[in-house]
């Protein structure tokens, strides 16, 4: 029932999609494993005509493309769709003399589990250049996320709590209890350390990953502190980068930038450090129910990525930073695009306090619009620059 019901849930990404195939003759539709890119490309495709869907995980699926260009040579009037592409990097120059050869939109889509530059890094630095230049300007890249608060507000019996304990991962989400979620997101972690990253051709051992993951889910929100993470897990600064670097291009992490205000005040300069799923945070950080997270030391931070990774998937086009001085001033997230910009603090409590070095940020940054996001299904003005709302809420408002 689970798929049935994720079939069901419509993706905020589709129209995208749809567009971009009658743009680009390849689309990659990239995100990390499991997020539901093959379900989603499964159901568009029954409005496609004819299409062809090769895992290429499967050595069946993988032996058809022994010789590519002749496979889709034969398969020249159906929409093919490759899913694991970074499993085999190399035919990205096979598509480029394919696609060049009858240039027609929407014909290839490629579902990969990794970020573009880290599909096109090989071993070898020169093959990787050419990979990067492969497909440039034939391919449209989309970036699909595990579901987002505005993706399931519309199934009856949405509760944000569970949301928020379980994680956006379909399989996670959908889980008959908390217990069986919490099953499904250990295998998740299990299988990504141990599995996903040597098949990327990593060989990181996967306990030091795990702990590493472990330790940013302690620091969820705070700032990354290289050195001192290396310190703990007796790896060096510039081991503990790659790393990280890693797990952001396959969608596990995500660090977010400090923002450039013109000021003569200490900002800080290093980057704050998520684990972008609240349900793998809570798995790391073995927290198994709701009230376990509503005793634990996280809980704002915890609030805080979940609200922070919502946003920016649901804001694609914005630029995103938070803003720290030495002193203490805060805003958790500043939105900009052109000469747009919107300030959101997050405050896991229904009677938001706000300090001193909010309203201090807030003079620095000079948002045209704030908004103070809260775990509650609300919206009210607490003056005429800020508003009080609950994520969906926020979400769901255009600028």
């Amino acid at each position: 029932h689970i798929y049935n019901m994720h079939d069901f849930i419509q993706r905020k990404i589709e129209d995208t999609i749809h567009q971009y195939l009658k743009i680009f003759p390849v689309v990659a539709v990239l995100g990390p494993r499991q997020c539901g890119k093959s379900t989603l490309v499964k159901k568009l495709s029954q409005n496609w005509g004819t299409s062809l869907f090769l895992d290429l995980q499967y050595d069946t699926d993988l032996s058809k493309l022994d010789q590519p260009s002749f496979f889709f040579e034969s398969n020249a009037d159906k929409i093919i769709c490759l899913d694991e592409i970074q499993l085999v990097p190399q035919l990205f120059s096979v598509l480029r003399s394919v696609v060049d050869k009858n240039r027609q939109n929407g014909k290839f889509i490629l579902l990969g589990s990794a970020s573009r530059d880290l599909i096109q890094q090989t071993s070898d630095p020169s093959a990787s250049e050419l990979a990067k230049q492969s497909l440039a300007g034939r391919i449209g890249m989309v970036y699909l996320s595990p579901f987002t608060a505005n993706e399931l507000d519309q199934l009856e019996g949405f509760s944000l709590n569970t949301f928020w304990l379980r994680g956006g991962f379909p399989d996670s989400y959908l889980a008959d209890s908390d217990g069986f979620s919490e099953i499904w997101r250990t295998n998740f972690i299990k299988t990504f350390v141990e599995r996903d990253i040597p098949q990327l051709g990593f060989q990181i051992p996967a306990l030091q990953l795990k702990r590493l993951l472990v330790m940013c889910a302690h620091n969820q929100g705070q700032l990354l502190n290289y050195s001192k993470l290396g310190e703990s897990l007796g790896l060096t600064h510039p081991t503990i980068r790659r790393y990280i670097d890693l797990l952001e291009q396959t969608f596990i992490l995500r660090t977010l930038l400090p923002f450039e205000a013109n000021v003569k005040k200490r900002l800080v300069k290093s980057p704050k450090v998520f684990v972008r799923d609240s349900g793998l945070l809570h798995q790391l950080l073995a927290i198994s129910n709701f009230n376990s997270l509503l005793g634990n030391p996280i809980f704002g931070s915890s609030w805080e990525g979940l609200v922070v990774e919502n946003v920016i998937v649901n804001k694609p086009d914005w630029n995103c930073y938070f803003y720290r001085t030495a002193s203490g001033d805060e805003m958790d997230l500043i939105l900009e695009k052109g000469n747009q910009r919107i300030a959101i603090e997050c405050k896991a409590s229904t009677a938001p306090k706000l300090t001193k070095g909010f309203y201090r940020a807030l003079e620095v940054v000079n948002p045209q619009k704030t908004y103070v996001i809260i775990p509650a299904p609300v919206s009210y003005e607490l003056t005429p620059n800020i508003t009080v709302c609950g994520l969906s809420e926020f979400l769901n408002i255009e600028f």
